[in-house]
Order: structure tokens, then sequence, then C-alpha cells
């Protein structure tokens, strides 16, 4: 007898369901748009740019592009903001997990005032330490280097939290066991802690670029020679007093600017959205 195939029952899909990827779809739109908008604005005419910002353009053009490249060395701004951007971010992710590490931990007398002292800390307004840090700064020659803004980022409270938050999810049986196979802290900090954390690390990490890449105001402050300058302070440089002048080399600026950082949020996505689901053992 032949086998008779009963025709495919399609379930009609429920209304909540639709709702949620209605508004998934808008928030996609949202957040992309002004990555469209910021795209097509740098391949238009400069006129195009003043009178039609938001249309699409008539006809694609470079000439901002190529206006980058001639009146700015990006070769040199990319990498001095590479080399602040990648220096602050491995000083502070690193200095920042073994704070939160001996925090969530190591049990010593007065940690949580400790802790709660540090908290504190986040509710004064950050302006306040701009005139001491560079008094600071500059009565120790650091002004006009690198490390005038690198020494000052070294740490931060924000990040300590964050991943001292995630390493109170990781088993104490773990540590424990550790310990008593001879391991000393700092091993445990290596082999243990670090390999469980690589979530929170990543999400501390890609803060720390994005937060140090896009910094205008402290190499503005503390950088005052062309050649130490960062992107930030290139894309200064297309400032007119006639409206939409440069136009056309600011936006394409903006774009060649924005690339390092949303390749870094590419390659580190995954890890960046396990730290803020508290995934740490998968």
């Amino acid at each position: 007898m032949r086998a008779v195939s009963l025709p495919k029952v399609r379930r009609p899909i429920p209304w909540s369901t639709i709702l949620v990827y209605t508004l998934l779809l808008l928030g996609t739109i949202v957040v992309l748009y002004p990555f469209f908008y910021m795209v097509m604005n740098s391949v238009k005419p400069g006129r195009e740019i003043l009178h039609r910002p938001t249309s699409l353009p008539s006809e694609i053009t470079f000439s901002g592009y190529a206006g980058v490249f001639e009146r700015l060395n990006m070769a040199l701004l990319f990498r001095n903001s590479f080399v602040l951007a990648t220096s602050i971010t491995l000083l502070n992710t690193s200095l920042s997990a073994l704070a939160a590490y001996a925090i969530a931990k190591i049990p010593f007398p007065g940690r949580n005032y400790i802790f709660s002292f540090m908290l504190t800390t986040m509710m004064i307004p950050t302006i306040l330490f701009l005139v001491p840090t560079y008094v600071l700064m500059y009565n120790l020659g650091w002004v006009g280097h690198f490390h005038a803004l690198i020494i000052p980022a070294a740490v931060t409270v924000f990040n300590i939290f964050l991943l001292r938050q995630f390493m109170l999810g990781i088993p104490n049986e773990l540590i424990e066991a550790a310990r008593l196979d001879g391991a000393s802290e700092f091993t445990i900090f290596l082999r243990v802690i670090l390999p469980l954390a690589r979530p929170a690390l990543a999400t501390v990490a890609i803060l720390n670029f994005m937060g140090s890449w896009n910094d205008f105001f402290g190499p503005l402050l503390y950088l005052n020679t062309p050649d130490k300058w960062t992107v930030q302070l290139g894309l200064l440089q297309f400032r007119s007093s006639v409206p939409g002048e440069n136009a056309q080399q600011v936006w394409a600026a903006t774009t060649l600017i924005t690339l390092p950082l949303i390749a870094a949020f590419i390659f580190l996505q995954d890890q960046f959205m396990r730290a803020f689901a508290n995934v740490s053992f998968k």
C-alpha cells in the first residue's frame, strides 16, 4: 500500500511573536540609521549635504575621502589613537581585574568598606578632578605625552564594579581546590579567574577602547603638538566659519574614525553579550 502523505498544517503565528519581531525590527532601524546617514553623507556632494542632508545622493563621490587624506596624515592620527586606546585598554582591564579579584574572592579585613568607599567616589563629578589632575601632570612634565592620559585612566571604579559582580558568580569551590593544590593567588587569578571571566573582560575592554578612542577633551588638553594628535583632534581641523564648507571631509573623516569601533565590537560582540547575560561557564 502506498503511504498517504498528509498535507502540512501551517500553524498561525501568534500575535505576541509578530509584535516582538516588529519591535526588534524597529529597534534595528533606529540603531542602524545613524550609521547609514553617516556613510550616505560621506559620499554626497557638498551642496547636497547642506541643502538635502536626509535625501539619497544624486551622485556618489569620494572627494570627501580624498580631501581627508590630502589635509591630514591619517596614518599618524590612527597610529596615535591606536597606541593610546590600546595602552589604556590593556592597563585598565588588567588592573581593574586584579582589584576586582581581590575584592570578590580574597577574604581580608575591611574589603567591603573599601569597596563601598570606591563606589562612593563614583558620585563625585569628574570635572572636579580636572584642574588638580592637570596641575599634577604639568608638575611631572607629562603634558604633551601619552602617559598624561594613560596613567590617570589606569583604573576605573565602574570597571572594577562590573568585573567584581561577574567574579562573584564564579564558584568558590574552584578557587579553594586550586589553593589546596598549592597554587598562589596570582596563579589562581591567571589560570582560573581570567579564563572564566572572559565575557566580562571583553566587555570592559570594549568600553575602555571606545572611551579612549572617542575621547576628545583629554587629547585636546594634554597633547599640544601635532605629532601626538589623535583622530578626534584631526577631525577638529575641518572646522570652519563658513557653514558646510568642509562638510564632505567631516562626514568622510567621521566614517573612517568609526570603522575601528565597529570592527572591535563585531569581533567581541559574543563575549560582550554573554557578560551582560551573566553566562560564565558555557
